[in-house]
């Protein structure tokens, strides 16, 4: 079976999936709890600065009869006394010696304020700190969270006030509300510290109530913006997560880099991985289903590592990362079209409409004696009755004028009824870089372009 045990900047786990901070590692009976279910570590909630929470503080998106594709919080660090924080965190350590346990810290920006708070998580016995560089809502409007990540010499002045004071590694967790956060990640290399963690929460307005007029979540009449995670964040945390991992400086350093956002799936995890992580955080769907997800996280990771001939965490670790190229460095040359199995087919006719009406019109719907019907002048309904799926036209591609746009396959309802099938060109391989290097009059003049289009082939519709 494939090893799943990690030592991610020295902090040892029997497996990569830790508990993120956030309300699943408010207190130590819950991380003891998460440990015997068999969680590899966690991230201690935030402790920091005195701080009162409101209710209600969790919004969701819900969509399509699906709960929470992602939640909305207005949740602050830790409400509990420090000292109690503390006395948990020791507790959880000593009787949990092989699993990670990481404190989250976020105090005002002085060296005094950092250089306690350190001393103080070092005292516990926890292997590492997560500075808290990212949270969108409250501790920002007090000149922490977001307001030190969006800000890479804040980050990097403050790293520096705790890499001079910490004996244990030290996380830096990044913010994604920010252009690039490439900067932010560069500023804690320079500072010194040993790992990276993203993405914290998107900021964000979950929703109106329709009906009261009111903001979710309503506190009192009156809601704000607040931190977005779940699934539906999941393509933003993978886009920055690659973005580190193709960055030269923070490629350079070798820091390893703790991904989050959106994992809710064993599947998920293994994505966090080939892009660069090398421990995995898990929120929202503890949230939504509980400790004992981690269960299928980890049988369902470790089998497909099996399948791949995977032996460790390590090997997976990065493995997709060359495949990042930017649009310049596409082959321009590469065709695919969209080919549909009429076996599979239900003659639910989404890819006749989405191609039809808002893509290149290459779809035709044709009856069962192979002739055309016309456009819109079908109607699955008849007399009232909905009419056999048998009787119905059959949507098909036309090859010729199909651009491969790849819009039918994800609207299509029904597992491998659409697939992508690469196909000759019959134009020589060409990015857009090097034909705009050899021929730069076809990137700045429409004419020019027509004749390139004439010359090899290429026509639009």
């Amino acid at each position: 079976m494939a090893d799943l045990r990690i030592n991610f900047a020295g902090i040892r786990s029997p497996n990569p999936f830790w508990l993120a901070s956030a309300p699943p590692t408010n207190s130590g009976a819950q991380i003891h709890k998460a440990f015997e279910y068999g969680w590899g570590g966690a991230v201690w909630k935030t402790i920091g600065a005195p701080v009162l929470n409101v209710s209600n503080r969790y919004g969701a998106w819900h969509y399509g009869g699906q709960k929470m594709l992602a939640i909305n919080n207005v949740e602050l660090i830790s409400d509990r006394p420090l000292e109690v924080n503390l006395r948990e965190i020791r507790d959880v350590k000593r009787h949990w010696p092989d699993r990670a346990v990481i404190v989250s810290a976020m105090v005002e920006s002085t060296p005094e304020a950092w250089r306690d708070i350190v001393l103080k998580i070092e005292d516990t016995g926890a292997d590492g700190i997560e500075l808290n560089y990212g949270c969108p809502h409250g501790m920002s409007e007090r000149g922490m969270g977001s307001a030190v990540g969006q800000v890479p010499e804040y980050c990097e002045q403050i790293t520096r006030w705790v890499m001079d004071v910490a004996k244990i590694p030290v996380i830096v967790k990044l913010t994604p509300n920010i252009t690039n956060i490439v900067y932010p990640a560069r500023a804690a290399v320079n500072a010194g510290a040993n790992a990276l963690s993203l993405i914290n929460t998107i900021n964000s307005i979950v929703a109106v109530d329709l009906d009261t007029l009111e903001i979710t979540p309503n506190i009192g009449g009156k809601g704000g913006h607040g931190g977005y995670a779940g699934p539906a964040v999941k393509p933003i945390a993978l886009n920055m997560l690659s973005a580190l991992g193709t960055d030269e400086v923070v490629r350079r350093s070798g820091l390893p880099i703790s991904g989050m956002g959106g994992i809710s799936t064993w599947k998920d995890a293994a994505e966090f991985l080939l892009l660069g992580a090398s421990s995995l955080q898990v929120c929202t769907a503890v949230m939504h289903y509980g400790y004992r997800i981690i269960e299928d996280l980890c049988d369902g990771l470790s089998n497909w590592m099996d399948s791949k001939g995977f032996k460790s965490v390590d090997e997976v670790v990065g493995k997709s990362l060359h495949r990042i190229s930017d649009f310049k460095d596409f082959d321009l040359a590469f065709r695919a079209v969209a080919r549909i199995d009429p076996d599979k087919c239900i003659k639910c006719n989404l890819c006749y409409v989405a191609c039809n009406d808002t893509a290149h019109q290459c779809i035709d719907l044709v009856d069962a004696n192979g002739n055309l019907v016309q456009p819109y002048s079908y109607d699955v309904r008849s007399n009232g009755k909905h009419e056999a799926v048998g009787s119905r036209p059959q949507p098909v591609v036309r090859e010729e004028d199909c651009v491969g746009c790849r819009l039918c396959h994800n609207v299509c309802p029904v597992e491998g009824c659409i697939e992508m099938v690469e196909v000759p060109s019959g134009r020589a391989s060409v990015t857009w870089d090097q034909l705009t290097k050899a021929r730069p009059e076809v990137g700045s003049d429409w004419e020019a372009m027509e004749r390139y289009r004439e010359e090899v082939g290429i026509e639009i519709h």
